[in-house]
């Protein structure tokens, strides 16, 4: 009897174990290390940065983001190779947080931190980050086919920023509403530098 995988790009079958092929794998690209920096910049084809129709998604991780002031996290897209960061988007975005106290829960909606067709950085994470020693931001970003010229381009995030005894989960969704090819993608603070961190981008087939 065959075995029969399942995943999101269909049925697969083998034979025997071991021999199931052409399911999904993520491939490493480029790892950018922030150290005081007001961006950080993925731009195709510029140091060994790819983000073109060789993957039809990609993905970006976030370590140890630390802020050079009290602010949030951002990304924003380019279609001329970063020469202009301000593809309009249109977001959602919502978290939930609980405190070491344990006396302060929420589940809130964020409209502060949605967009309607802006085309400034929009935050990830629900809330902004602290600046203590011991305090970062985590998380990741899928961006769907940016090297599509027919679609829109879709994206999705969770990130947990740390504000003081608060552990937070945000999510952030949302579109940049454009037919061009996506060539480059930025990220930033709403304030001051990204002081520390690093931030690596996949390419999964």
């Amino acid at each position: 009897m065959a075995l029969v995988k399942l995943n999101n790009r269909g049925v697969r079958s083998a034979t025997t174990f071991g021999s199931i092929t052409g399911l999904g794998s993520m491939t490493f690209i480029k790892k950018l290390t922030a150290s005081s920096s007001a961006t950080v910049s993925f731009v195709d084809g510029t140091s060994d940065v790819v983000l073109d129709d060789t993957y039809k998604e990609y993905l970006f991780t976030f370590k140890n983001i630390h802020p050079s002031a009290e602010a949030s996290f951002g990304i924003n897209f380019s279609i001329d190779s970063g020469s202009n960061y301000n593809v309009a988007k249109t977001t959602t975005s919502f978290y939930a947080y609980h405190n070491e106290a344990d006396s302060a829960t929420t589940l809130s909606y964020r409209t502060a931190y949605d967009l309607a067709q802006g085309t400034g950085s929009s935050p990830l994470g629900g809330d902004t980050m602290s600046t203590s020693n011991d305090e970062c931001g985590d998380g990741f970003l899928h961006l769907f086919n940016p090297s599509s010229t027919t679609f829109v381009k879709h994206f999705i995030s969770r990130f947990t920023p740390h504000y003081p005894a608060f552990a937070m989960d945000g999510f952030t969704a949302g579109y940049g509403n454009t037919t061009s090819a996506i060539d480059a993608v930025q990220f930033s603070m709403s304030s001051g530098n990204i002081d520390a961190g690093d931030i690596c981008l996949y390419g999964i087939n």
